[in-house]
Formats: structure tokens, C-alpha cells, sequence
């Protein structure tokens, strides 16, 4: 009924514009203004007369709020990426509310595998020590989007923080909160454990956004301050790829807080082949100038490995 009535001022007011201009000869319209009302994008003219312009304006001031609420886009309780298919821009910016994260395990943050690629595969987050047992906690205030068994993350929770960001925790061995919750930074959620495909006792924390995978060491500090490193920062298209990153080290942190700083800087990115017909090792690294164990430690594979086709092979700087 709510949504009923939203949807008659809206139409209601539109009709009332378009009238408005019809009978006024010295009323044309220059632009237009975009506002979303529950979800869907709807635009308003907006005309050169002070009393029309001024009715608009009003009205995409109401609907403000409904705009940057991040919690009614593509909300699916059901799916683990409800973006599928779909990726970002980039670059594009991120804006934090706060200054600091909650660490989302009790004991000492240990960080033992990196955002990257590990063992010829993407590694899409990190992985934090803990013991089966120990409370695992949401590292910022949001809403509990998705609870359930999910593949080699086995049981997993996914919290849809304000800025749109979504935080992933994996090998849980117990939920503590159920789809909808709205929780802070800091609360429990649920129980370590080793579900799905995990070597050992550990979280595996991913950070997303619109369902792409980013490097969560260019947004947190995971160390004893738990900083956000900006309150407004730019993501690059290094920052959401793991090819560009080794899961065994410490990536180089540089944050990008403006557009021109995202723009003009150029990344040093790896060189990513794609695998042909016909291609080998050898062939490859002929090619390229390359010793074919300089290409094995890069890409973490075998000296007699069978290539595929389609396969991305990283080269080098």
C-alpha cells in the first residue's frame, strides 16, 4: 500500500510538470534529473522556471535516501553473487563512514595466504588464522545478505556493509546470525571451523564489491590498528584481479584517494598470455624472451605442465 501510494505522487507530480510546461511558453527543458524511487531509476525534467525547478529539486531531496541505500540492490538471499556476469568499472570510488574495522577474530590477526594467484588458481581473499571454535565477527556494521553451504568456501556468511561492499566469511563451522539480521562491527557471527576445501583451521575473508572480488589489504590495515586506509579511495583494475598478485607476499600498497591519481598513474601490471593452439612451455618462453622455470615460479605450475587452451599465463612485468 505504501509502495502504492510513492508511486501516485510520483506519477502525479510528473503529470503536474509536463502540464506546467505545456501552458508556459518560456519553460524548456535543459536537463534532466535521475532519482531512485524503491529501486528503480526514474528522471525528472527540470525546467528553467524557479517554481518548477524548485518543486523537482524537492522531490530528488525526498528520494535521497532511497538512492544510496545499497541494501535493496540485487538483495538475493539465495545466491552467492547475485552480480554474475557483471563487473565494475573501473575505477571507481569507494567512501568509508569510518575510520577504523573490527578484527574479526579475537587472537592476534596472522595473515597466512594473501589475495593472489596460489598454486596455478585465484586466490579471491585471505586467510586468517584461528581455531575451530573461535568466534568470527562482521568487520563492519551491515546486513546479513547470505547464510548457507557454499561450495569449497563450505559454510559461509556474506554481510552487505552501507558503501556496498560486501565481506565474505568461509570454513565456518557454525552460524551464529540468519539471513536479514542487521549486525555492527565487532558482533559475532559465527564459529570457525574447516568446511569446505580447508587445509587446516582458518577464515577466508573475501571483500567485494558488486560481486568483484578486491584486495582487501588495499582497503584494511590488518594489523593490531585495524585501519581503513581512507575514507574515499579509488579501485584500479590491479586491485580486483588476483593474476596481478602472489598469495605468498605482501603486495605494495598504493592508495589512490583521487580520480586523477587513479587515472594518471600507470600500473605496473604482469603481462598475461593467453594459451593457443599448439603452445608450450618451451614455445612460450622462446617467444617471449623468457626461461620456462622463470615462467613456472611465476605461475606456481610444474616444469612438464599440459597447457590448455584459453589458459592465462602470467609473463612478467
Amino acid at each position: 500500500m505504501l509502495l502504492f501510494h510513492k508511486r501516485l505522487v510520483f506519477f502525479c507530480l510528473l503529470n503536474y510538470v509536463a502540464c506546467l510546461s505545456i501552458f508556459s511558453q518560456e519553460s524548456q527543458a535543459i536537463e534532466y534529473k535521475s532519482l531512485v524511487l524503491d529501486g528503480e531509476i526514474m528522471y525528472l525534467p527540470i525546467y528553467q522556471e524557479n517554481h518548477i525547478s524548485t518543486l523537482v529539486d524537492s522531490f530528488s531531496i525526498v528520494s535521497l535516501e532511497n538512492k544510496v541505500n545499497e541494501y535493496v540492490i540485487k538483495w538475493d538471499n539465495q545466491k552467492f553473487n547475485p552480480f554474475r556476469g557483471e563487473s565494475p568499472a573501473t575505477p571507481f570510488q569507494l567512501i568509508f563512514s569510518e575510520t577504523e574495522f573490527a578484527s574479526p577474530v579475537d587472537r592476534k590477526m596472522v595473515v597466512t595466504s594473501r589475495y593472489g594467484w596460489r598454486r596455478g588458481r585465484p586466490h579471491q581473499g585471505i586467510d586468517i588464522d584461528l581455531q575451530i571454535g573461535d568466534n568470527v565477527k562482521s568487520i563492519l556494521d551491515g546486513k546479513i545478505r547470505y547464510v548457507g553451504y557454499h561450495g569449497g568456501h563450505g559454510k559461509t556468511i556474506i554481510v552487505r556493509h552501507n558503501n556496498g561492499l560486501e565481506s565474505v566469511y568461509a570454513h565456518l563451522s557454525k552460524y551464529l546470525v540468519k539471513e536479514n539480521d542487521q549486525v555492527k562491527a565487532g558482533d559475532p557471527i559465527g564459529i570457525g571451523g574447516v568446511t569446505g576445501n580447508a587445509r587446516g583451521s582458518h577464515l577466508h575473508l573475501e571483500i567485494r564489491y558488486h560481486g568483484k572480488s578486491i584486495h582487501p589489504e588495499y582497503l584494511f590495515d590488518f594489523t593490531p590498528e585495524t585501519k581503513i586506509r581512507s575514507d574515499s579511495l579509488y579501485v584500479t583494475r590491479k586491485w580486483i584481479n588476483p593474476r596481478y598478485h602472489r598469495s605468498t607476499r605482501k603486495s605494495k600498497i598504493i592508495v589512490f584517494k583521487t580520480i586523477e591519481e587513479a587515472q594518471k598513474y600507470k600500473e605496473e601490471l604482469k603481462k598475461i598470455y593467453t594459451v593457443r593452439k599448439g603452445d608450450t612451455l618451451h614455445r612460450i618462453a622462446n617467444k617471449h624472451g623468457l626461461a620456462v622455470a622463470e615462467i613456472c615460479k611465476i605461475n606456481s605450475i610444474k616444469y612438464n605442465s599440459v597447457l590448455k587452451v584459453g589458459q592465462q599465463i602470467i609473463l612478467g612485468n
